[in-house]
C-alpha cells in the first residue's frame, strides 16, 4: 500500500478492492469529459472493469511494474494518477492522470502530480519521470510545463485516440532538475 498525503483534504493512496464501485461511478459521472483523452474509458462500461483494474494495478504494484493511485479529496474517489512503464534498471517511468470533471480547475491535479513526483523521486529514488500526451490536451500540456518538463519530442502519429492517428508529445523531467526547484 502506498499513501502520500498531500494536505488535510487531498490524499493519494492505492485503491482498495471495496472501492471498486465508486472509482466506477466517478468514471462513469465523468465519461463525456474523460473519453476524448483516455481510450480505457470507453472499455470500462460495468462496475466488474473498476475491479479487475483495482485487482490488476495491486499486483502490478506488488511486482514493482507500476503503481495506481486514487486521488481522494474529502475521503471521496475524485480521479487517479500513477506510474507506468517502470524501467527499474534505468530509473525511468511515466506518469499519467485523470480528474472527474466536477473537481477539474481546482488545483487538485496539479497538487496530485507535484506530491507525486516528490515521491517518485524521492522515495522511490527514480531518475527521470515522463509525461505523455496529445498536443490537443491543452491542461495536461500546461501542468508539465508549469512543472518544469522539458519537451523531448513529438512521436508523429504514434497514439490512435478515438480512431484517429495523433501525435503524441514527450516530455521529461531530470531528479536533478526536480531537487533544483524545489530548493
Amino acid at each position: 500500500m502506498a499513501t502520500i498525503h498531500i494536505n488535510e483534504q487531498l490524499l493519494l493512496r492505492t485503491f482498495h478492492v471495496d472501492e471498486f464501485q465508486q472509482l466506477f461511478d466517478t468514471i462513469h459521472t465523468s465519461r463525456q469529459h474523460l473519453s476524448p483523452w483516455l481510450n480505457w474509458v470507453a472499455k470500462t462500461t460495468r462496475a466488474e472493469h473498476s475491479l479487475e483494474f483495482i485487482q490488476q494495478a495491486q499486483q502490478q504494484q506488488h511486482n514493482q511494474e507500476a503503481l495506481a493511485l486514487g486521488i481522494f479529496y474529502s475521503n471521496t474517489i475524485v480521479g487517479g494518477i500513477g506510474m507506468h512503464e517502470w524501467n527499474q534498471q534505468t530509473g525511468i517511468a511515466q506518469i499519467g492522470y485523470w480528474i472527474s470533471k466536477d473537481y477539474e480547475g481546482k488545483g487538485i491535479v496539479m497538487a496530485s502530480v507535484r506530491g507525486l513526483l516528490e515521491y517518485l523521486f524521492g522515495t522511490i529514488g527514480l531518475n527521470k519521470i515522463e509525461i505523455h500526451f496529445v498536443p490537443a490536451n491543452k491542461r495536461s500540456a500546461a501542468i508539465a510545463e508549469k512543472l518544469g518538463f522539458k519537451v523531448e519530442g513529438v512521436l508523429r502519429q504514434r497514439v490512435m485516440r478515438n480512431g484517429i492517428a495523433e501525435d503524441l508529445v514527450v516530455t521529461g523531467l531530470l531528479k536533478a532538475e526536480w531537487k533544483n526547484q524545489q530548493s
